[in-house]
């Protein structure tokens, strides 16, 4: 028996992991793939309340230490079915706790175009800062108008030859500062009120063609082409126990507590204005001091 199982090792769940063993508290951290989520593919952090700058690695491993260096125990199990009981079921096991966090975050949203998924890893990247080295001197796009598109491009204008910045509407979502960034660099071009709606190429990528809102294709020759149009979240296992609505975001009250007692939320995963780094950790302290808190009535 576990005071608190949290599903998912991002900067939610290793958050609620903290406060929880500090609190002295049995916990168990289940993650499907590696510690650290989403922001291990920040080159840097520069938003983030008393540190200047640090790398998203950096800091998903500084918080991964703290969190093993109180008794953390960290589990990389993939979750198959959380009960109201709570019980959590996993593809090797199953545990039970007296409280459940979900903290699993989100994916990378596709393109839904043909050939994306034969031209992953031989053209498209969902991750600038892990394969942008394999374009030096290179034509790439990005495709997306969120801080994450525009800080990708940022970070490839300094590799790439040429970087087409593409997005859909006339405006970005992104933050000004990234903006005015980009338009100094010489080497980015912007593609505005534009759709990628097909990929060209044989064994790779070789051209993406955009479409204008007035329906005016372009061909654009590029050596790789790096998707952040969003996350998605994957919640629908948890259905039985959480509300989510129509874009699979779990539903909460207050934001930590879902329909059923006991069961709480953190992070991305959950409905919200703004999904950063701040709110997510922020998300994760609220939701094991309400497990805790909840657990001694």
């Amino acid at each position: 028996m576990y005071d608190i199982i949290i599903v998912g090792a991002g900067p939610a769940g290793l958050t609620s992991a903290l406060y929880a063993l500090r609190a002295n508290k049995k916990v168990l951290v289940l993650e499907a793939k590696s510690y650290g989520g989403q922001i291990l593919n920040a080159n840097k952090i520069e938003n983030y309340p008393g540190i200047a700058s640090i790398s998203g690695f950096d800091f998903a491993n500084n918080l991964y230490n703290q969190v093993t260096k109180l008794g953390g125990i960290i589990k990389y199990e993939t979750v198959n079915r959380v009960e109201a009981d709570k019980t959590v079921i996993t593809n090797k096991d199953t545990y039970q706790a007296k409280a459940v966090i979900l903290a699993t975050g989100s994916e990378n949203r596709k393109l839904q175009i043909e050939n994306e998924q034969k031209f992953i890893g031989k053209g498209i990247s969902y991750c600038a800062t892990c394969d942008g080295h394999f374009y030096k001197n290179k034509i790439v796009a990005v495709n997306g108008g969120g801080n994450t598109a525009l800080e990708d491009a940022l970070y490839l204008a300094d590799i790439a030859k040429k970087v087409y910045l593409i997005h859909r509407r006339d405006e970005f979502r992104a933050e000004d500062a990234y903006r005015e960034e980009l338009e100094a660099k010489n080497n980015v071009e912007f593609i505005l009120n534009s759709t990628i709606v097909s990929l060209k190429g044989e064994e790779n990528l070789t051209s993406i063609i955009v479409n204008d809102k007035d329906g005016k294709e372009q061909e654009l020759v590029v050596d790789g082409l790096f998707i952040a149009i969003g996350q998605e979240p994957k919640n629908e296992i948890f259905k039985n126990v959480v509300d989510i609505n129509e874009h699979g975001y779990i539903e909460s009250d207050d934001g930590v507590h879902t329909k059923t007692s006991g069961i709480y939320v953190a992070g991305d995963t959950r409905i919200k204005m703004l999904r950063q780094l701040t709110t997510a950790v922020s998300d994760g302290s609220i939701a094991a001091t309400m497990a805790i808190k909840e657990m001694a009535k």
